[in-house]
């Protein structure tokens, strides 16, 4: 208790503010397009699919006991998990580090 006491407030001029915004990037940091990568994964997603002979996502999802629902926006870069990511790499039979070779800065 004696802590929460004794610590000192520092005044609101001396507490420097940060935004980081894509149209002003600071000089030493790079700006990711974060929603424009994820789109990119499902973009990349769906391309493995069609390579599987798959023209269909719901017959995808169907045949891998995916929710085709929830597949469906894996393809359109929505809602996507990590362990999800890693699954549909699994049916491919791709690492991560194939998967994001190409079409990934």
């Amino acid at each position: 208790m004696s802590f929460l006491k004794e610590t000192t407030r520092l005044p609101l001029n001396m507490i420097k503010k940060t935004t980081i915004s894509p149209e002003t990037p600071q000089t030493d940091e790079k700006v990711i397009d974060i929603e424009g990568q994820i789109k990119n994964l499902g973009k990349k997603i769906r391309e493995l699919r069609i390579k599987k002979g798959y023209t269909n996502a719901e017959f995808f999802a169907y045949d891998h006991r995916i929710n085709r629902s929830q597949y469906g926006k894996y393809e359109r870069g929505e809602d996507l998990r990590f362990s999800s990511l890693l699954r549909i790499l699994q049916i491919h039979n791709m690492t991560l580090k194939e998967f994001f070779e190409e079409g990934f800065e």
